[in-house]
């Protein structure tokens, strides 16, 4: 019996294993062939129609999107606005969150309520509009934060791994004179790091991938964050013959482009991933435990 159970251990792990390599293996072709289509020449790339190593390397669609330097300021505008963002998201998300696990705060179920009914009923896109108008944030960064500033999915998955924590921790920190900010900020947020890495990478994520936002609010195009900017050039790309120019690069076809501006849209916020993986897992299971 001991044998029959250790080889069905064996079979069970090599199956188990076979199926997730397999599953593995389809998540990354793809993600492989974009990458590989980017560098790739038009002739190579019309006539396999996936590519996983270029026979024939080409730099053209890469050249072509870094022909202006506009790009660059565009970059920028993109990591101030996540960074500045994730900051005053995490800050904000986590005096709310803080609050609200409280079980001894007067209202509590009130506001509990209220986050998760905006969940389900989101006020609309021109309502929010008007607001962001008369609030006067039209054409500024501040349109791209604010309005955004706190998920009610981010904060109630925090506010539940706020309360995992001992309450005893708290009422030590009290007997020893600490207020309810001291507690915040000495015990609990120092406490919850996985959490917080967690909550943060899915901020920055989002302040990231910015998009209809900035079409909505941002008038100068000169404020454009970098997913705004490589739409355009994908646009500028489809609607230009081979023998037109951009700064004096001839552009390469637009399937290379738009294959390319994914490349550029992805990898920065891609290279964040690996200092937070291990936190990740661990901080947004203990955050969905309790509610």
């Amino acid at each position: 019996m001991v044998e029959d159970r250790s080889f069905t251990g064996r079979l069970f792990a090599a199956l188990n294993f076979t199926l997730l390599a397999i599953i593995a293996l389809i998540t990354v072709l793809p993600f492989i062939h974009v990458v590989a289509g980017s560098f790739t020449t038009s002739a190579e790339l019309a006539a396999s129609k996936f590519v996983l190593i270029p026979k024939v390397w080409s730099f053209e669609a890469y050249k072509f999107i870094f022909s202006t330097s506009t790009i660059f300021k565009a970059m920028g505008v993109s990591i101030g606005v996540t960074l500045v963002g994730t900051l005053v998201s995490m800050f904000m998300t986590s005096l709310m969150a803080y609050g609200l696990s409280r079980r001894d705060l007067d209202g509590r179920k009130v506001v509990n309520f209220m986050v998760v009914f905006t969940m389900l009923f989101h006020g609309g896109l021109i309502p929010t509009f008007l607001v962001v108008k008369e609030l006067g944030m039209i054409d500024t960064y501040a349109a791209l934060i604010i309005p955004s500033a706190i998920s009610a999915f981010n904060m109630i998955i925090l506010k539940n791994f706020f309360q995992n924590i001992p309450e005893g921790l708290e009422e030590s920190a009290k007997i020893d004179g600490c207020n309810d900010f001291g507690i915040l900020f000495k015990i609990v947020l120092p406490l919850s790091m996985p959490a917080m890495a967690t909550i943060s990478l899915f901020y920055a994520v989002t302040y990231w991938n910015t998009y209809l936002t900035a079409i909505l609010y941002l008038d100068d195009s000169a404020k454009w964050p970098i997913q705004v900017l490589l739409r355009q050039i994908v646009v500028l790309a489809s609607g230009l013959d081979h023998s037109a120019t951009l700064d004096g690069v001839v552009p390469p076809p637009d399937q290379t482009i738009k294959m390319a501006v994914i490349v550029v849209a992805t990898l920065p916020i891609l290279m964040v991933y690996p200092f937070l993986q291990k936190h990740f897992a661990k901080g947004a299971l203990l955050g969905s435990m309790k509610g």
